[in-house]
Formats: structure tokens, C-alpha cells, sequence
């Protein structure tokens, strides 16, 4: 499913137009964004957990070359899916 499906489904399901549907995935797309960028996590029980990762700087290697590269630290994004979620998959 890409962001247009989406959409329409939002917008099927709440019975509402798909501009709207289209703003209201945005604004929560928007909140989850804004919450990470400040180090916090975003719960939707039932669902899972949006939070952020820290990784370690660390050498690497390029791979055309083989010669070692320094990568930096960094932040990354992580999804931990809840108990609802699993079980409905299993």
C-alpha cells in the first residue's frame, strides 16, 4: 500500500473527502516527525512504538575501493510493533 491507497482508504472508511483524509495523514505524519526530532516516542497501543536510536560512530568500509571510511553517529528511527499487531499477523 503506498500514500495515495492510504488516503483513499482513510477516506472510505471515515467517510470523508480524500483532501481531507490527505491533510489529516499529513498532520500525523507531521506529529510523529516533530516528536522524534525532539528525542521522544510516539505510543499508539494496540499498534507499536515510533522512537529514535542512536548509532555509534564507526569504520567502515567502501565497497568499490576497500579502503576504510570514518562514519559518524547518527539518529535513526524505530518502529517496535505492539501485541495487537502480532497477533493479528499470526
Amino acid at each position: 500500500m503506498n500514500k495515495s491507497e492510504l488516503i483513499n482508504h482513510i477516506a472510505l472508511k471515515s467517510d470523508i473527502s480524500k483532501a481531507a483524509a490527505g491533510r489529516a495523514l499529513a498532520s500525523a505524519i507531521e506529529a510523529v516527525t516533530k516528536t522524534l526530532k525532539k528525542g521522544g516516542t510516539v505510543s499508539l497501543v494496540g499498534f507499536g512504538t515510533f522512537g529514535v536510536t542512536k548509532r555509534k560512530a564507526r569504520t567502515g568500509r567502501n565497497p568499490s575501493t576497500g579502503a576504510a571510511i570514518k562514519i559518524k553517529a547518527s539518529k535513526a528511527p524505530r518502529f517496535r510493533p505492539g501485541k495487537a499487531l502480532k497477533d493479528a499477523l499470526n
